[in-house]
């Protein structure tokens, strides 16, 4: 990875790069990105964990939660995720329907990585039907449903920084084998605009993080989807709650066995690498794509109006290592306040529709 990071910088103006180019190559460099590698990443022995390797329940969940959308907006059942991981989620959301709604469905899972292709078709395949496809411009367009848990946190972005009064992007150079950063006056009219579609007005040493990489996937996103839902979950802030100021040092950083690494040009290639997504941007630029919000509400919350409650077992069991209260403590640590879910928002938007929050949700 050094080398190539060596030659990016060597061949770059000012032997500079920016952030979002250092990631892109950390990231999903097809030889020695972090995403590309023969390396577990999620859980105990990985470097992360996400909700749907907490429990099969959040993917179960979104199965028995798309059947009902499918009816009440009337949509062909096509399921497409994009960035399926290791599989636990598909795998969840398939026997769920191969148990109890046993009617047709397509499950298209988008995967750049051919470590978790693999992965995928080990878990999945004969018994649950895939396609698997390399990226989202390789998928025919389709009405039904377009689902994404933890996406947009881990695509490039560029960073800024405000210093007497003027702006500046962070770039990274390489001096002695060493990564290291330096600003430089901020002329990229992308990040200018999206500084003004944003109203965001940086203070002085504020450091933010810019997805410019966003509006892309959000245009292939609503090229990909005829008619239909879209469903975003992940973590971000608003704009009002970015101008926090304990949020000035920005949000990006790295996680490497499941330790929180602050300073990203640490173990590139080795190292997850993530940021808080701006969700407001989120939705401004989906609505300029025909996105239409329909809500942005916590991931807890998404699950009580789903019905994670009735999925529940009514009956005490003493054995704490049973079946019965494996899942039970899944479904509270997936709904309480300071369970992890409670980190997350679903952003849930639609395209050619015309439903509503109360649509889409049991009475």
């Amino acid at each position: 990875m050094n080398t190539l990071l060596k030659a990016l910088i060597s061949n770059s103006s000012n032997e500079l790069i920016t952030y979002a180019r250092y990631i892109e190559a950390a990231l999903y460099h097809p030889e020695f990105g972090y995403y590309m590698r023969d390396k577990q990443k999620i859980g105990r022995h990985g470097d992360f964990i996400t909700t749907s390797n907490i429990s099969d329940l959040y993917g179960r969940m979104m199965a028995k939660w798309f059947s009902l959308v499918c009816k009440r907006a009337q949509l062909a059942p096509v399921f497409c995720e994009i960035g399926a991981g290791n599989g636990r989620f598909a795998k969840a959301f398939l026997q769920e329907w191969k148990d109890k709604l046993q009617t047709p469905l397509t499950y298209i899972i988008v995967e750049s990585s051919p470590f978790h292709r693999k992965l995928q078709q080990e878990l999945l395949l004969p018994d649950f039907p895939i396609v698997q496809v390399n990226s989202i411009n390789e998928v025919e367009a389709f009405e039904g449903m377009i689902f994404s848990n933890e996406l947009f946190d881990a695509l490039p972005v560029h960073v800024i920084e405000k210093h007497n009064g003027e702006l500046y992007e962070m770039m990274i150079g390489i001096r002695n084998n060493d990564l290291y950063e330096q600003k430089v006056p901020l002329t990229n009219s992308d990040i200018l605009i999206f500084l003004q579609e944003s109203k965001i007005d940086l203070k002085e040493k504020q450091r933010i993080e810019v997805p410019l990489a966003m509006v892309e996937m959000l245009r292939e996103i609503s090229r990909t989807l005829l008619k239909g839902v879209v469903v975003t979950s992940d973590y971000g802030y608003t704009n009002e709650e970015w101008m926090n100021p304990r949020r000035t040092k920005g949000s990006l950083r790295g996680y490497f066995k499941h330790q929180m690494v602050d300073d990203v040009l640490q173990h590139p290639g080795e190292m997850d690498i993530t940021t808080h997504i701006h969700f407001d941007y989120l939705i401004q630029k989906g609505e300029q794509e025909k996105l239409e919000l329909i809500s942005k509400i916590r991931q807890d919350e998404f699950l009580l109006k789903a019905g994670i409650l009735k999925e529940l077992e009514n009956h005490y069991d003493p054995n704490p290592f049973s079946e019965v209260s494996k899942r039970n403590r899944a479904i509270r640590s997936l709904i309480m306040p300071t369970g992890m879910s409670s980190y997350f928002h679903v952003v849930i938007q639609q395209k050619g529709l015309n439903i509503n929050l109360s649509d889409i949700f049991r009475e």
